[in-house]
């Protein structure tokens, strides 16, 4: 990231299908167990795949507390309060403004919202509980982790679709980097799987339906037997310092987060475009000071449905190339879902475990490749013991907003070194 100030990642805190702890989210990565499973969502008439959190929130807020939050905001105060944990920190209040919050959301409180839709418009209830507003605010959740752990500083909620939370990540590295604040707690958090939200995206034609052999490899990214996206619930953030001021403290370093991109496609509100998300990978490599060879792994967008994967591996052959000797790549969405806005964060993390754990996660159920979608693919066995030092993270949004992140084990030019905080 230029002769700027370099950003270390001091803590994960993460609550996703395949795991509450980074422990088991790590685990379940070596040994592909999924996440998804059958749920159902009244009144809607069907069952669906999904990626579920094997977690009861609620038990872990006050009465009063809860009042304000759905389960969206619920996830995001448990993996935040986790990362902060995860640094060796709570309260943030001495840093005043010097510390910041950057979070990303799509569909806010979504179960409050459609439970209230349904008091009014079905059941002739005048008003809603006093409650409701709050807990349906897309910025619910980084309110609450703000007010609770002292954060002063820039409080910024991302709406950027399903890169909504990699632009969360990016944009407070860019703050780090530039000196207008010393740590942010970054990253996302989505809890979709409400009759309304599922609704929509099947009458997008877009979602997978239950696999007819086991609902838990329902979602195939690259795959020629790939039929749509399952929708995953979850939260994930990271702890994000200067150099200078995770090694005043004694933190320990992680990872470094040295690239990030961003571009648009420009191109269509629901179709992507392979020029922005090449775009996108490119910028973040040239931030990183990178060239495509020296990247050890990309974690892809990959959703399962039969056009977006085409364009997605299009624009990475574009950058990377496919043969045996470019980058490998993987979707995890196969074991995950699809957790739109908290869908960048938890694939950072993903990333960044391809770093600390030496895995390279291969994409699950995947015994069959697109030929249109030819790629050095990670398929149906991962990888373990490997020496990953540079691990990449692509997301795409509908609207066609772009992001990638690359994360690193060390810093790329020996002069940082002495910048580096403690191990």
């Amino acid at each position: 990231m230029t002769d700027k100030e370099m950003v270390a990642v001091t803590g994960i805190g993460i609550l996703c299908p395949i795991g509450v702890t980074v422990a088991e989210v790590a685990a379940s990565l070596k040994g592909l167990r999924s996440g998804i499973r059958r749920i159902e969502a009244p009144p809607l008439q069907r069952a669906y795949p999904a990626g579920v959190v094997d977690l009861e929130t609620e038990p872990f807020f006050s009465r009063l507390d809860a009042v304000y939050l759905d389960r969206c905001q619920q996830l995001a105060a448990l993996a935040g309060r986790n990362a902060l944990a995860d640094a060796g920190l709570e309260r943030l209040d001495a840093l005043g403004a010097r510390a910041g919050l950057y979070y990303g959301n799509v569909n806010g409180g979504s179960s409050r919202a459609q439970a209230d839709y349904r008091q009014l418009l079905c059941d002739g209830q005048q008003a809603t509980n006093p409650f409701s507003i709050i807990a349906i605010m897309h910025n619910g959740g980084a309110a609450y982790l703000s007010i609770r752990h002292g954060i002063a500083g820039p409080v910024h909620t991302h709406g950027g679709a399903c890169a909504a939370s990699g632009a969360a990540i990016g944009e407070a590295a860019r703050a780090i980097r530039d000196g207008h604040i010393d740590i942010a707690l970054a990253g996302g958090a989505e809890a979709p799987l409400s009759a309304a939200i599922l609704a929509g995206f099947e009458g997008m034609r877009a979602l997978a339906p239950m696999d007819a052999v086991d609902v838990a490899q329902s979602c195939k990214p690259f795959s020629s037997a790939r039929s749509g996206l399952v929708l995953g619930e979850g939260a994930a953030f990271l702890v994000l310092e200067s150099a200078t001021h995770a090694r005043r403290r004694g933190a320990r370093c992680l990872a470094w987060l040295q690239g990030y991109g961003i571009a648009s496609d420009c191109h269509h509100m629901a179709a992507p475009h392979a020029a922005g998300q090449e775009a996108a990978l490119r910028q973040a490599l040239s931030d990183a000071g990178l060239a495509p060879s020296q990247v050890d792994y990309l974690n892809a967008h990959a959703t399962g449905t039969r056009g977006g994967d085409v364009v997605e591996a299009s624009a990475i052959r574009s950058v990377f190339g496919a043969g045996s000797a470019s980058v490998p790549v993987s979707s995890t969405k196969a074991l995950h879902g699809h957790l739109l806005g908290a869908a960048s964060a938890v694939e950072s993390v993903v990333a960044l475990l391809a770093i600390t754990e030496g895995i390279l996660p291969a994409t699950a159920f995947l015994d069959q490749p697109d030929p249109a979608c030819a790629l050095n693919h990670l398929t149906n066995k991962s990888l373990h013991g490997h020496a990953i030092d540079r691990a990449m993270s692509l997301s795409c949004g509908f609207g066609g907003t772009n992001v990638a992140l690359v994360f690193s084990r060390y810093p790329e030019k020996p002069n940082q070194s002495a910048n580096a905080p403690g191990t």
